[in-house]
């Protein structure tokens, strides 16, 4: 009976070591998931950005053209 006993519990811890990678890898790739997702966000941010800056420039060239048309 030793051997079978021995033989369940190598089982078991192989199960549990198993086990314990499958959630590390999991937790790993969600870690993973986390940071392209905040990159995107971070990529979208910076697009805004751009963006209002691109409107903010087209905002003062035609301010200063209605400007210089009134002198």
């Amino acid at each position: 009976m030793g051997l079978i006993d021995d033989a369940k519990d190598a089982a078991e811890a192989t199960g549990k070591k198993v086990g314990e990678f499958v959630d590390d890898t999991k937790e790993r790739v969600s870690d993973r998931v986390d940071e392209v997702k905040a990159d995107a966000e971070v990529k979208r941010a910076e697009g805004d950005v751009k963006r209002a800056e691109a409107e903010r420039d087209a905002t003062e060239a035609k301010n200063d053209y209605k400007e210089r048309l009134r002198d």
